[in-house]
């Protein structure tokens, strides 16, 4: 994140941190009841959906929509490669400021508070406000304040798990040096200050950029040991079984472009997050289980500049914090591109959507409304947009006769060119 949406200090103390959080264990117990509208939806989106059965997301940093996939952007791999070879996103939109608070957003559908709007440089237990836990039950959205959700704010990992299905993700550099942070479940001890945020040469991992480790749903039993560093990657995509159904990755600070220039003498930015994806995406790209039926999908977690707060989507601020871009109701457009057999190559697409609409696709596209999860918070909003039709444009993944030629004429900056939104 910049130092503009970095708030200046955590609110609430160490001792406050410490407390005790009494919440259900369990999703489907009353503070958490299943919105039946939601249910429906997902239960009708789903129903014209291709099979999809590997799902890989990718997150880069801190740049708007024209920084990234404008014509001035360095990220030539990842405008006039990658993004003719599926559709491009030109109005996806973070949810709030900084880094965390978007991260956690994504996977869970919680609102940002102060304590993750501001990264959580000390790490506290979300303590609940109110009756219910903290919980509304219409909103899906739980009050209070703090960094590490109770037991009872599931991820979508917990779902696809409770759902008899796997997910991993890979946080790059985490556990290289080993008196930071694990190689496994790499978080910060809860009141603790969060050391991941002063980079090392050999260890560029970051905490904040980790969405699953700030839920006690995750850390406090088997279902952190889903959170490994990138090392074994590489080994994972060799064979179907031993890829995940829902795969994150988050790249370190450097590669991911949020550092400019980096500790380690490499440039940082999008010059350095584009060599990043040259080297990896391809692995990915090649895997048996994309083949078969992947979905990559690459974004980025917030937007810095004169969109840095703008939202979409009919977004609400939720119940911690008026205004989650700091200075605006959101985290801006930034943008995506997403790849599949199932997507034509070459697509452009200006519907508006965020991070709630990704955690609501997913949802969807796992079909987990029939295994009876449903905590979505506000990814189960009323008329937010989801992926569907506009983007799945070869639902049956037949093998197209004619592709796209790549380059600059098909590229991001090409589209935003030819829809006017860029001279």
């Amino acid at each position: 994140m910049g130092n503009q949406y970095r708030l200046a200090a955590v609110a609430m103390s160490v001792a406050a941190a410490l407390v005790s959080v009494a919440c259900s264990d369990s999703p489907n117990s009353a503070a958490t009841a299943p919105r039946e509208a939601a249910l429906t939806k997902a239960a009708a989106v789903t129903a014209g959906l291709p099979k999809i059965g590997h799902v890989f997301i990718v997150i880069l940093e801190n740049e708007d929509v024209l920084a990234t996939y404008g014509p001035n952007s360095p990220a030539t791999y990842l405008i006039d490669t990658l993004a003719p070879m599926g559709t491009f996103l030109s109005q996806y939109y973070a949810v709030g400021h900084a880094s965390l608070d978007n991260y956690t957003a994504a996977v869970s559908g919680q609102a940002p508070d102060s304590s993750t709007s501001a990264d959580c440089s000390i790490n506290t237990n979300f303590v609940p406000r109110g009756a219910n836990g903290g919980w509304n039950t219409t909103t899906g959205q739980i009050a209070g304040e703090g960094c590490v959700y109770p037991k009872g704010v599931w991820t979508i990992g917990n779902q696809l798990t409770a759902a008899h299905m796997t997910w991993k993700a890979y946080m790059e550099d985490m556990g290289n040096d080993p008196s930071r942070e694990s190689s496994v479940c790499g978080h910060v001890p809860i009141g603790a200050v969060d050391i991941t945020d002063n980079e090392e040469p050999e260890d560029l991992y970051a905490a904040r950029h980790n969405p699953f480790v700030w839920f006690h749903s995750i850390i406090d039993g088997a279902e952190c040991n889903n959170v490994v560093s990138l090392n074994p990657l590489q080994q994972d995509l060799q064979s179907v079984a031993t890829t995940a159904n829902y795969t994150w990755i988050s790249p370190n600070v450097c590669h991911d472009g949020h550092d400019a220039p980096c500790i380690t003498g490499e440039p940082g930015g999008l010059v350095s997050a584009n060599l990043w994806l040259k080297s990896w995406i391809p692995l990915i790209l090649n895997s048996p289980a994309y083949k078969q039926d992947g979905l990559l999908i690459i974004i980025s977690d917030e937007a810095e500049g004169t969109n840095g707060s703008v939202a979409c989507c009919g977004e609400q601020p939720g119940p911690n914090e008026a205004l989650p871009g700091g200075d605006g109701p959101g985290g801006g457009d930034v943008g995506a591109v997403m790849i599949s057999k199932f997507i034509t190559p070459g697509g452009f697409d200006d519907t508006q959507y965020n991070h709630y609409s990704l955690l609501a696709s997913v949802f969807n596209i796992f079909q987990l409304q029939k295994f009876g999860q449903h905590q979505l918070g506000y990814a189960a909003a009323a008329g937010l947009p989801v992926f569907g039709a506009d983007v799945f444009t070869n639902p049956t993944g037949a093998a197209m006769a004619q592709r796209v030629k790549l380059g600059p004429s098909v590229s991001s900056a090409a589209l935003l060119q030819k829809h006017g939104l860029i001279q």
